[in-house]
């Protein structure tokens, strides 16, 4: 492995645990030649998934437009990265976790909702307002009560 800070090619692992629900391996490493302390993951290779979008068209799983949506629907909330983090790897792990080559998007979608109607209620509506479209502030209030009842 190589140091991202110097480039020498000898670096030493100091610590090794699991990580993200056992899913990966966290490994903290320095570098021989400038001393310094840097951590790398190692994740498990996974089947290719793709993802079929609402006209149909398939793209591949892109974990980043997991991240982005959470993230902007998390925006000036009190949640924490580490909560945020979790509830991307929650979703990322029952995507995997089917065992199918191909997931509806919508799916995909209903996961993120269900991890953010757990975290935070702003989250959760932000998000559902673009991924369920609200057309007029009837459809936004009919769900808001949705969300107050339970």
């Amino acid at each position: 492995m190589r140091c991202p800070f110097c480039n020498y090619v000898n670096t030493k692992v100091i610590d090794s645990r699991p990580a993200e629900e056992f899913n990966s391996i966290r490994r903290r490493r320095v570098c021989e030649e400038c001393g310094k302390r840097f951590t790398t993951y190692e994740k498990i290779e996974t089947l290719p998934v793709m993802i079929i979008k609402k006209d149909r068209t398939r793209e591949a799983y892109n974990r980043a437009k997991v991240e982005m949506g959470i993230m902007k629907a998390c925006h000036k909330r009190p949640i924490s990265s580490e909560q945020m983090a979790e509830a991307i790897d929650s979703v990322e792990n029952s995507i995997f976790s089917l065992e199918r080559s191909e997931v509806e998007s919508s799916y995909v979608g209903e996961l993120i909702m269900e991890k953010l109607k757990a975290l935070d209620a702003v989250a959760y509506v932000r998000f559902a307002s673009v991924y369920r479209e609200f057309k007029d502030a009837d459809t936004f209030m009919e769900e808001l009560k949705s969300v107050f009842k339970k």
